[in-house]
């Protein structure tokens, strides 16, 4: 099983339209959403956002192994993708859907418990959605091609849902204008998992090995495969970076550049690189070695990150420039971990001759989750120190405290989160040996 069909890596890839709006558009949105629409305290917001996604640390292995369970019994993780991206299209058009209870407190209660079932939905998705590399092929070239693809696809739906969501709740204003973008979201992902369910009917899958089901087996698995548990730290921190900037978004864009309305314009400016470098890291990757590859980039995006630090200062197209800079490593930084974790899921399930994959992206999942959740609560915690006022028409005036918050915490903050990566990139520990 040395090659895919190319309709196999596209098909496959169609999930990118399912991860990359409910990975995108809730930490770009969701914070903002709740604090100029509810009138919800900042630091409250932020608790908000991490709560429901946090406990995914405790679920999303669970359904790794129930993952692994269903492949061992049925052949196919399919079911688990169909009915957790139906359940996730339902449950993301109910988060934006603002019944109105009456006050902050009810409303906020209903986005909690909303957003805690659209998290276990997602889970049930994304666990089989990050297994099926390591089953798909036996080659690691060809896994590595399967990564660039799959990841060009979610620069694109990243592209356009983090792009049109906040374009879409700009033009039409207030309550109704989050209400459609939440419909316009769930559609895609509906179709993005009917596509890849009927798709993957005839594809491949690896050896049924023994499944790990129990949990001092999943334990003892983490606490022996240190080059997983090494990268996984690694796309930790740098998930906790981005989620940090994707909910700084619309802030700095309103706060620093003066217009809500740039927040299309810096997701543009900032996917649209990504998306053109997105093909040429891995072909970096192969002549320079993945891990080199991997710091290049994180040195990339931090540059651009501290180069957002000036934004008061420079013209609108220096800032723009140094976005593209951002763009431009967060395509490095999505590309080599998910190429290197199937090559350490294939070594470490050769070597115990027993299912990983499955506890791999349950563990993996979870600590993207984790990481994406934290950063927005991070940023609500920056923006309730600095001050910031919360209102239910996102016009009441900020101190000046608030904007030096919203600037050191949309550019140092996240530069420091994503080059702590490069310390952890060891050769000896995350090399594949031969």
């Amino acid at each position: 099983m040395a090659s895919l069909p190319a309709r196999t890596r596209y098909r496959y890839s169609l999930g990118s339209f399912v991860t990359g709006p409910f990975g995108t558009v809730p930490g770009l949105l969701l914070l903002k959403y709740l604090t100029d629409t509810m009138g919800v305290a900042a630091g409250v917001a932020g608790l908000i956002v991490f709560v429901p996604k946090a406990w995914d640390v405790l679920f999303n292995p669970i359904a790794g192994r129930l993952s692994d369970a269903d492949m061992v019994r049925t052949g196919s993780r399919r079911r688990f993708l169909l009915f957790g991206g139906i359940g996730v299209s339902i449950l993301f058009a109910a988060l934006f859907a603002h019944p109105g209870f009456g006050g902050p407190v009810p409303d906020a209660i209903y986005v909690v418990v909303i957003f805690l079932l659209c998290a276990t939905a997602y889970a049930f998705f994304q666990v089989p959605f990050n297994a099926l590399p390591a089953e798909l092929t036996d080659s690691a070239d060809e896994r590595t091609k399967l990564t660039s693809i799959r990841i060009g696809f979610l620069a694109v739906a990243i592209l356009i849902c983090g792009g049109g969501a906040p374009a879409i709740t700009e033009l039409i204003g207030g309550v109704a204008g989050y209400r459609v973008m939440g419909v316009f979201i769930a559609v895609i992902i509906l179709l993005a998992t009917l596509g890849v369910y009927f798709g993957l009917k005839d594809a491949p899958v690896g050896a049924l090995r023994p499944n790990t089901v129990s949990p001092r087996e999943l334990l003892r698995t983490l606490a022996q495969w240190r080059p997983f548990r090494w990268l996984l730290g690694v796309y930790f921190v740098q998930a906790l970076g981005i989620g940090t900037v994707l909910a700084a978004i619309p802030f700095f864009a309103e706060r620093i550049l003066g217009s809500s309305g740039y927040s299309t314009l810096l997701f543009v400016g900032f996917v649209g690189p990504a998306l053109l470098t997105m093909p040429l890291w891995p072909k970096l990757g192969a002549s320079v070695g993945k891990l080199v590859g991997f710091r290049l980039a994180t040195a990339a995006f931090g540059i651009g990150l501290f180069g957002l630090l000036g934004a008061k200062v420079f013209s609108l197209p220096v800032t723009m420039v140094f976005v593209a800079f951002c763009g431009v490593g967060y395509a490095g930084i999505s590309v080599f971990p998910l190429a290197i974790l199937p090559d350490l899921i294939s070594d470490e399930e050769e070597r115990t001759g027993e299912t990983r994959a499955g506890v791999a992206a349950g563990v993996w999942t979870a600590s993207e989750t984790l990481g994406l959740a934290l950063g927005p609560g991070i940023w609500g915690l920056v923006l309730q120190f600095g001050g910031y006022q919360s209102s239910l028409g996102a016009d009441a005036a900020q101190p000046d405290s608030a904007l030096t918050a919203i600037l050191l915490g949309a550019s140092i903050l996240p530069a420091v989160l994503i080059l702590f990566g490069i310390p952890l990139l060891r050769k000896s520990v995350l090399e594949r040996r031969s």
